[in-house]
């Protein structure tokens, strides 16, 4: 089950998703859900489309399933998902 605690070494795609803060001004504020993710990228479905992400200048604040929030940076999470599920914590 994911928690705030256990979240970076989960899988993220479902989740919904707000950037708090990134070196792109333009994307504070964005929420969407996650529909993918590779080792630098997070994508977001957004009500205008998709939107591509860098995780490395970002960090993201995610919903979870019991209405829990999380945040993580993005360099806390830049491996690819099937890398970062085996990351102990």
């Amino acid at each position: 089950m994911r928690t705030a605690k256990n979240l970076r070494i989960h899988e993220l795609i479902g989740l919904p998703a707000e950037i708090v803060n990134s070196s792109c001004r333009k994307w504070i504020g964005l929420k969407g859900k996650v529909v993918d993710e590779t080792k630098n990228l997070i994508v977001l479905e957004t009500g205008k489309g998709e939107v591509k992400i860098q995780k490395v200048s970002s960090e993201f604040l995610f919903t979870l399933e019991n209405g829990e929030k999380a945040g993580l940076k993005g360099k806390d999470i830049l491996f690819r998902p099937e890398e970062r599920t085996k990351k102990a914590l």
